[in-house]
């Protein structure tokens, strides 16, 4: 396993849209596993392939309280979306930045486990949260999308600071 390199808003990488994965083998599982490595060590809870520069339709998700519990969804679809909830959402490609993000409370999604086999899965609260701001990103989209352009811009400018004073 290896850590990759997260890439940071306003990258325009993360803007590109992720291709369906057409087969599930070694290389799909080896990046599944490089993933979740490096969400556990950036102290995340989910992390789609688009974050890591790999344009494929691949997150890893664990919300666990453990941090043992790795959910890995191949190719996501949304099918149903149900309810609205307002929470704050962070991102490891927007480090440091947090902000009230309006979600669907409860969505099933359609996805391929790590044997290929199609899986159903309706969630909620957290886990529901996650799975939408992680297809997000599959879609070419980063959380801050969902404010307004004003905050848009204060975080770009606050992002660009930081990284002044940490070069």
């Amino acid at each position: 396993m290896a850590l990759l390199p997260i890439l940071r808003f306003p990258d325009p990488r993360l803007k590109k849209v992720a291709t369906p994965v057409v087969g599930i083998d070694d290389s799909i599982r080896k990046l599944v596993a490089d993933m979740g490595e490096t969400m556990y060590e950036a102290s995340g809870i989910g992390l789609a392939a688009t974050q890591v520069d790999i344009h494929k339709r691949v997150v890893v998700i664990d919300t666990s309280e453990e941090r043992n519990q790795l959910r890995v969804f191949i190719n996501p679809q949304l099918v149903r979306c149900e309810g609205l909830q307002t929470g704050e959402e962070g991102c490891l490609s927007v480090p440091g930045i947090y902000d009230k993000v309006e979600r669907a409370e409860r969505v099933t999604v359609n996805y391929l486990d790590l044997d290929g086999k199609a899986q159903s899965l309706t969630a909620e609260g957290l886990l529901a949260v996650c799975i939408q701001h992680e297809i997000d990103h599959l879609d070419g989209h980063v959380f801050v999308d969902h404010l307004s352009q004003l905050k848009q811009t204060r975080i770009k400018s606050k992002l660009a600071k930081q990284a002044r004073v940490t070069a």
